[in-house]
């Protein structure tokens, strides 16, 4: 018998069936109770489907489904063997055509999927093929998407679920990957030995040019100080008088300058007659000393 014959059809909630009449596409009843003429209308029946996306196989779902493809061995440009697989994500959004407009719609789909992706790791090379699995996915539903369109089909979306290699490849990518690990772990102390290099040395700069501020400061501190000092020193002796002050001043500072390290031994004068008394004034003989 071709598909039901019942007077009244009783369809679940986001399922549908397809009434022909003499054979002929009539019309798609919804969720719900349905009459159809005996005899003359019948419910189309799709026992190919097997199940995928039909209960009963007559009751079409409407709900999303999944496809897994199965395993299937592809060469990559670089002529290397791949065991791959996925899993397509769609719904049925125009019964009509997802019966009528293609042979066998579950069967058709992940046939579409598996040549999609057979393509497509043809043509990258193996470190491509793993690295851009995103992208893979990308255009394999790109492509079942204008081919699942005029079949009353919503893609939702392609996932690559396995993709593997065998025996010494497989080996020698994971030597590659060790290697891949290593030198980016060495790059990355390479690099953050540079950094704090960087950071060491513009740190010594700041230091040098702060301790040349300090130093700069210090000694215009000082030299207004000495101008206050020789101005006050002026106004009570005279600059005559001043300027022998100050040339004694330098002599005794003299002495404190080399004697300031203890291993070092100083002659100092038996005298101090060659520094200025007020009103007297002699030429200072230098002190001997050695080292």
């Amino acid at each position: 018998m071709h598909g039901l014959m019942y007077p009244v059809v009783t369809v679940p909630q986001a399922h549908c069936v397809l009434v022909e009449r003499f054979g002929k596409y009539s019309s798609t009843k919804g969720a719900g109770l349905s009459l159809v003429i005996p005899f003359i209308d019948s419910v189309k029946s799709l026992p190919e489907w097997q199940g995928t996306a039909i209960k009963e196989s007559v009751y079409i779902e409407l709900t999303q489904q999944q496809t897994d493809t199965l395993p299937r061995q592809c060469h990559t440009k670089d002529n290397v063997p791949v065991t791959a697989n996925v899993s397509i994500y769609w719904r049925i959004t125009d019964p009509h055509r997802a019966v009528y407009e293609v042979d066998v719609l579950p069967r058709s789909i992940k046939d579409t999927a598996q040549n999609a992706l057979r393509a497509h790791i043809g043509s990258m090379v193996l470190d491509q093929v793993f690295a851009e699995r995103a992208k893979i996915n990308e255009a394999i539903s790109n492509q079942l998407t204008t081919v699942t369109s005029s079949w009353g089909v919503s893609l939702e979306r392609v996932e690559i679920q396995e993709l593997r290699t065998e025996g010494d490849v497989e080996a020698a990518m994971l030597q590659q990957m060790e290697a891949e690990r290593k030198r980016r772990a060495f790059i990355s102390e390479a690099s953050g030995k540079a950094e704090a290099a960087i950071t060491v040395a513009e740190a010594e700069k700041k230091a040098a040019v702060l301790r040349a501020e300090g130093e700069a400061l210090a000694m215009a501190k000082t030299a207004e100080a000495e101008n206050f000092y020789l101005k006050r020193l002026r106004e009570q002796v005279g600059d005559s008088e001043a300027a022998n002050i100050l040339m004694a001043q330098k002599y005794i500072a003299g002495f404190s300058a080399i004697s300031s390290n203890p291993a070092d031994k100083i002659y100092l004068p038996n005298s101090m007659q060659g520094i200025h008394v007020f009103g007297e004034t002699r030429t200072p003989t230098p002190p001997p000393s050695t080292r």
